[in-house]
């Protein structure tokens, strides 16, 4: 170790010397000297100790004055902080640094410069320590200063990185925290640039920061330096990798979204002191996204080694350089909001309403809230801030924190759920809508909005105050049937918050809710583009595809990453994901999808499901959704999906359609994949013998088994009155095919909304014995305690597994 007394190279510290040089300096030191040796690039550089902080302020006799100011300060009277915040900074920045002291930076300097060239520039960042609190954090309180280059500048940086620890909103952090001024200290770290101002840079974490989920790595990036990311300047590309599969060998994208990318930060050139600027991101930038592939992947491995190596879920900072072509981690920390939230406590708020939606973004936080709107421009509206505002902004910065903290819910124009206003939402436990682009001008001020983030990745605005409810659960509690209940899901944006039910899996995936909402056009058009005779819809499909090689291509990666979300969040659990079941004016409505589609009488019983996959008219569309299951479990590793064949009205139908999917890489039994059948014609249900030598099992569709066994069409409303699942009839053919399937062997459950609806199907199916309900995310719990109560009645024990 080197025998200076107030510098030390990152590569002598570790973890344990967060007292000697704060959280972050602490953190890279520890990077640098024990994950580097393993592959993962950490820039070089050095700390100055707190030890030169207060040997300075000592040197300067500055204690007594700052006492003065800071002893029995408040919060309230803002423009006392100012004053008093003002006057501490100036104290700090003119102590400096001790003769000592200043000449260790000086030669740690020359040796940095020595090693990296005359043109170096480093990043001269604020570390924090606590004396007598060592896991404190004090992230986004203090200042930093990047590219920073020569001698003088990096002396000034350093001193106003010292002074940083008494802005406005470090006293105001710590008067909130309880923490004693005098027993937190700066020390400053420096820290070779990485020329991310040529490529990108962003923020990771070992777990997805909104609802907890441990098992992926959330990776936001943006070009140029990642302070555009931090502060929210940027709406990010967002990257998700899962874990457990990538343990198991996997090296895949599971899901990704392109960001806007409006800005990027960037070396200024001929600069004096101001070594920064931020300028547009060029339009071909825009619409493509900041990370390949394969380096997603490489930062899911550094994230997933460094949370291995301090045991606990991560929050860290990359970039990549433009110039060596290597990403490099530049800062970690543990996460400390979304890790601790109590993994056997359901919390869930239920809009029980909805509004008129007057903005929309990115969804902070599961939460909602109602308030008056409070439009801030700029820091000097902040005093007008009241309590229980929803404050809307075009984007938010430490500064504005002790206001923050009072608002029910914050909005923003730009930003991702990495930039500051997330993070301290989320600190915070309000929701947040960032990315909203159009909210300062949407909204009014005074106007009463309910800010809603309980319904996936989308946060909406609501005009009025929409009402609902907070479900708390304690799963510790809950005990689990003998029936294995299951989940309906559609939109992958709630997969990783609808996880968290106490469910066994997933009983019906639907493919076609993903095709619709993320995929939006029909798959033949995107493999003819030429056979569709409007110029426009020509225009769109393009615009859809754009970024990927062809239409195939894109309808390959939206729809398997979609699936494989749904998978992923239940991993290892069994999710059943149901094959294209639209019928035919739904693919119509899909853009460019009149020109492949026959115009029926009756839809509903036309061309539709099973009959569509091996017919000339759709079997290249059918291949396409192959690619993309077989994509999922042989490229993902997500084997724990069974695909399921819906409305197959014969024996020789399945029989066909079985042999079509093992031409397209979804042989049944290959690798363990297992094919089901909806069991919802009743044909199905009259041959469930014939149909248990082509399938693994059963899922029963009650809406058209109803429909078909009492010849009402449920979507006709002059009808609709005799569409009843509790019809003797309906309920016969419940019984003949549970019992079917269990003369064969087979997996039987039911997907259809009938047990959702009525307490009492579900009580006659557990009756009967059926293997698993699968029902909507609302009616889980109701059902889940029903279910063991009846079993319970019946003298069957709760499951020991669960």
């Amino acid at each position: 170790m080197s025998d200076a007394r107030y510098v030390r190279w990152f590569a002598e510290l570790g973890r344990g010397d967060v007292p000697l040089v704060g959280g972050k300096n602490a953190s890279l030191g520890e990077l640098r000297r024990n994950l580097t040796p393993l592959g993962i690039p950490v820039p070089d550089g050095f700390a100055l100790t707190a030890d030169s902080f207060r040997d300075a302020l000592t040197a300067a006799g500055a204690w007594g004055e700052l006492h003065d100011l800071l002893d029995g300060l408040g919060k309230e009277d803002v423009a006392r902080l100012a004053r008093c915040g003002a006057r501490a900074r100036d104290l700090v920045y003119a102590a400096g640094l001790t003769p000592a002291a200043e000449a260790e930076l000086r030669r740690a300097w020359a040796a940095l410069s020595a090693e990296h060239g005359p043109d170096l520039a480093v990043a001269v960042r604020s570390s924090a320590t606590a004396e007598d609190l060592p896991t404190a954090s004090f992230a986004g309180q203090h200042e930093t200063y990047l590219n920073v280059a020569g001698e003088a500048n990096l002396l000034d940086a350093v001193k106003r990185c010292q002074a940083s620890l008494f802005t406005d909103r470090a006293i105001a952090y710590r008067i909130d925290q309880g923490f004693d001024h005098f027993k937190v200290a700066l020390s400053v770290g420096v820290q070779t640039m990485v020329r991310s101002d040529l490529a990108a840079a962003g923020v990771m974490f070992s777990i997805d920061t909104e609802t907890g989920f441990p098992d992926v790595v959330f990776i936001t990036g943006a070009y140029g330096l990642g302070e555009t990311v931090v502060q929210g300047a940027v709406d990010p590309d967002e990257f998700y990798v899962h874990k457990p599969t990538w343990r198991l060998g996997a090296r895949a994208v599971l899901r990704r979204r392109l960001g806007e990318k409006q800005v990027k930060m960037v070396y200024r050139t001929g600069r004096t002191r101001e070594a920064t600027r931020v300028v547009p991101t060029p339009d071909a930038d825009r619409r493509r996204f900041c990370l390949t592939d394969r380096e997603v992947v490489t930062l899911a491995e550094y994230a997933i080694r460094i949370e291995d190596h301090y045991g606990c879920s991560m929050d860290m900072e990359w970039a990549k350089d433009g110039l060596d072509g290597l990403i490099y981690v530049v800062q970690a920390r543990p996460e400390t909001v979304a890790s601790r939230r109590r993994p056997m406590e359901l919390e869930s708020f239920v809009p029980d309403g909805r509004g008129e939606v007057l903005a929309q973004g990115r969804a902070v936080g599961a939460r909602m809230a109602a308030g008056p709107v409070r439009i801030v421009t700029d820091p000097h509206h902040l005093s007008a801030f009241r309590p229980g505002e929803v404050l809307v902004a075009d984007t938010t910065t430490p500064d504005w924190e002790p206001v923050m903290k009072t608002a029910a819910a914050i909005v923003t124009n730009r930003g991702g759920r990495t930039c500051h206003a997330a993070i301290v939402a989320r600190e915070l436990g309000i929701p947040a809508v960032v990315g909203a682009e159009t909210a300062t001008a949407a909204l009014g001020d005074g106007r009463t909005v309910t800010v809603s983030c309980a319904e996936g990745e989308v946060g909406r605005v609501y005009d009025g105050a929409v009402p609902f409810h907070v479900e708390r659960v304690d799963l510790g509690s809950l005990e689990r049937p003998q029936t294995r209940i299951m989940v309906n899901i559609g939109n992958p944006e709630q997969a990783f918050q609808t996880a968290a039910l106490p469910v066994d899996g997933v009983g019906l995936a639907r493919m076609e809710f993903i095709i619709s909402e993320t995929i939006r056009a029909h798959p033949m058009a995107l493999l003819h583009p030429e056979r569709v005779q409007d110029a426009a819809e020509r225009d769109r499909i393009r615009d859809l595809a754009g970024g990927h090689p062809d239409g195939a291509a894109f309808f390959v990666e939206r729809l398997s990453e979609g699936i494989g979300t749904i998978a992923a969040a239940f991993h290892p659990r069994p999710v059943i994901v149901r094959l294209s079941d639209f019928k035919t004016n739904e693919y119509a409505a899909l853009v460019g999808g009149r020109w492949f589609e026959p115009v029926e009488e009756n839809p509903m019983l036309g061309f539709r499901g099973a009959a569509r996959y091996a017919h000339e008219a759709y079997e290249e569309g059918f291949a396409l959704e192959c690619r993309a299951l077989a994509r999922v479990r042989d490229d993902m590793g997500l084997t724990n999906v069974t695909v399921m064949v819906p409305f197959c009205r014969r024996v020789a139908e399945a029989e066909r359609v079985l042999a079509t999917m093992a031409r397209h890489g979804l042989e049944r039994g290959r690798d363990g994949l297992e094919v089901y059948v909806m069991c919802e014609i009743p044909n199905n249900v009259l041959l469930i013998d014939e149909f248990s030598r082509l399938f693994d099992g059963f899922s029963i569709g009650s809406n058209d088994l109803t429909q078909l066994t009492l010849g009402v069409d449920r979507d006709s409303p002059l009808v609709a009155f005799d569409f009843d699942e509790r019809d003797p009839g309906v309920l016969a053919f419940l019984r003949q095919t549970v019992e079917g399937a269990r003369r064969n062997g087979r997996s039987c459950g039911i997907c259809g909304q009938a047990p959702s609806d009525y307490p009492e199907i579900a009580e006659f199916l557990v009756r009967l014995g059926i293997g698993s309900m699968s029902l909507t995310p609302d009616s889980v719990l109701r059902t889940l305690r029903m279910v063991v109560n009846l079993e319970h009645s019946l003298g069957r024990p709760p499951r020991a597994d669960a």
